[in-house]
């Protein structure tokens, strides 16, 4: 289960929760334009666009969670179980298994325009990466400063959703997710004035009340409201630290704390990190379930005309700064 939002203040900001039971030892991973990107379908990849974000390595591959290019593009895939559905490879068009589907994207669309002329000759395919890595049920969200879509592949075939929100979690299909918003509407930031009945003189006791009813579980159709009407009204100033914090408040507002939602076994689902980009200046910056303090890598920083990949292992454990 996941959360995935974009922010724009002076910058476009891209980022993610991800929240699992366990971890598949992620990093930060920096794909330089020399990297040669092996794609199952179609022909080697030896020059394009760099980017940043949090992968699985595996087999010097990286399985993108989460990622933006230099251009300015982000892309993240969201668990999407039960409903996901791709198929074998179809003569004439660009055959993507899902594993490779953001680096696809990312190394060669400079905006979502760019994206959608590439996603009318896609199909996504049920290859998997190897025996012990299968193929995952998930949606996306592809994302610039200009506007946002997700896309779904389902019984019907590959669905396209222009989305106004900026918030994808994860079931029902997005088109359900954002009807669903209709039952909402008369949540408030602002204080709530009195439509129950003029013959009761009935006020508000306390802060917050023009938000009574804003969903507060942890199902991702809760997650969705909460992420909407957070961001939707989430005011900040323009400089770095100001958009970068409130970013992180954004998505802390449907963060998942151990011991909340038990998946068996003694296990629960945690949110393993979230992740807030500077798609314009390629800043990367995330926090952990175990480190709250937030820690950021600037892919401009590294060798960008690079043939290898550039990792990061992430900070773990709590940082902790004593005042006295």
């Amino acid at each position: 289960m996941c959360t995935a939002a974009v922010y724009k203040t002076k910058d476009f900001y891209f980022g993610r929760t991800l929240d699992y039971d366990f971890s598949y030892g992620e990093e930060v991973v920096i794909t330089p334009r020399s990297y040669a990107f092996h794609f199952r379908n179609a022909e080697v990849m030896e020059r394009h666009y760099a980017v940043i974000g949090m992968a699985h390595v595996e087999g010097d591959y990286p399985l993108y969670y989460d990622a933006v290019n230099e251009r300015g593009l982000g892309m993240a895939g969201l668990n999407f179980v039960g409903n996901a559905q791709y198929r074998k490879a179809v003569q004439g068009k660009d055959n993507v298994a899902t594993f490779e589907f953001i680096p696809w994207i990312l190394v060669q669309c400079a905006t979502v325009r760019e994206a959608r002329e590439r996603l009318a000759r896609l199909n996504l395919t049920e290859d998997s990466f190897n025996r012990d890595l299968p193929v995952a049920q998930l949606h996306w969200i592809i994302a610039d400063r200009e506007e946002t879509i997700v896309i779904e592949a389902v019984k019907e075939g590959m669905k396209i959703y222009d989305n106004p929100v900026g918030v994808l979690t994860n079931n029902p299909p997005f088109g359900q997710q954002l009807f669903q918003l209709n039952n909402y509407m008369q949540l408030s930031p602002k204080e709530p004035r009195n439509h129950f009945s003029e013959k009761l003189s009935l006020r508000s006791y306390s802060r917050g009340m023009g938000a009574l009813g804003l969903p507060g579980d942890l199902s991702s159709p809760s997650r969705f409201v909460r992420a909407v009407f957070t961001k939707m009204n989430s005011v900040s100033g323009n400089s770095e630290a100001e958009s970068v914090s409130q970013f992180f408040h954004i998505l802390g507002s449907v963060e998942q704390q151990r011991g909340c939602c038990e998946v068996g076994d003694g296990k629960y689902e945690i949110t393993v990190y979230t992740s807030c980009c500077n798609a314009d200046k390629g800043i990367y910056y995330y926090t952990t379930y175990e480190n709250r303090q937030i820690t950021a890598i600037d892919m401009q920083k590294e060798d960008l005309e690079g043939n290898q990949l550039i990792k990061f292992p992430l900070v773990q454990g709590e940082q902790i700064k004593m005042q006295n």
